[in-house]
Order: structure tokens, then C-alpha cells, then sequence
């Protein structure tokens, strides 16, 4: 039964030996990777959004996160909020970090 099953030999000699250069060198490129991939881009993202907020003022239509459409009434400087005008009588008060977008003037009448 032997002729089935081959015969396993223990190799002779020393193990290899693993360098660390080829370690430390895939921990840099795993760094680099992780950086450009995924760190620099959400680090964009954060800064136009918080250009976006800082950028809104009394007037301006925005898209919330929700998907609500409204013109801002007003706006509250010390605190992080602001009243939005969704229809006639109609008004909510919302964090400015809800703000989608800011839309084009006339946007709401052409919905």
C-alpha cells in the first residue's frame, strides 16, 4: 500500500529566516494605502461640508438630510440650529449639520 501514498521527509538545514525589511515595508505600504483609500478622502468630505455649514446664510434653500426642502428664516448664531421655512405658516428648527446641499434661488417654486 505504500505505492498510493508518498513517503514524507523531514527537510534538513535550518528554517528560513523571515527579514523584517519586508515587514516594516508592507506596513508602510498598508499605511499608505489606508491614507490615500480611505483617510484623505472622508478628510475632504468633513472639510466642504463644514465650508457648506460655516457658508449658509438668512434666505438661502437647502436640502436636508431627510430629503426636506426649505428656505432658512433664521438663523442662530451661538447655537448650532436654525429655523427652516418649509411652506406658508409652516417653519421647523433643525442643527445646520442637517444641511445637505444649498439650492439654486427659486428651486422651492419649481417644485
Amino acid at each position: 500500500m505504500d505505492f498510493l501514498i508518498s513517503t514524507a521527509y523531514a527537510q534538513d538545514g535550518t528554517a528560513q529566516q523571515g527579514g523584517g525589511m519586508e515587514l516594516i515595508f508592507m506596513l508602510v505600504m498598508f499605511g499608505l494605502i489606508f491614507y490615500f483609500m480611505i483617510y484623505r478622502p472622508q478628510a475632504k468630505r468633513v472639510k466642504q461640508h463644514k465650508e457648506l455649514v460655516a457658508s449658509i446664510a438668512k434666505g438661502d434653500e437647502v436640502l436636508m438630510n431627510g430629503g426636506i426642502v426649505g428656505r432658512i428664516s433664521k438663523i442662530s448664531e451661538e447655537k448650532d440650529f436654525m429655523v427652516i421655512s418649509l411652506a406658508e405658516g409652516v417653519e421647523i428648527t433643525v442643527q445646520k449639520a442637517a444641511v445637505t446641499a444649498v439650492l439654486p434661488k427659486g428651486t422651492m417654486k419649481s417644485l
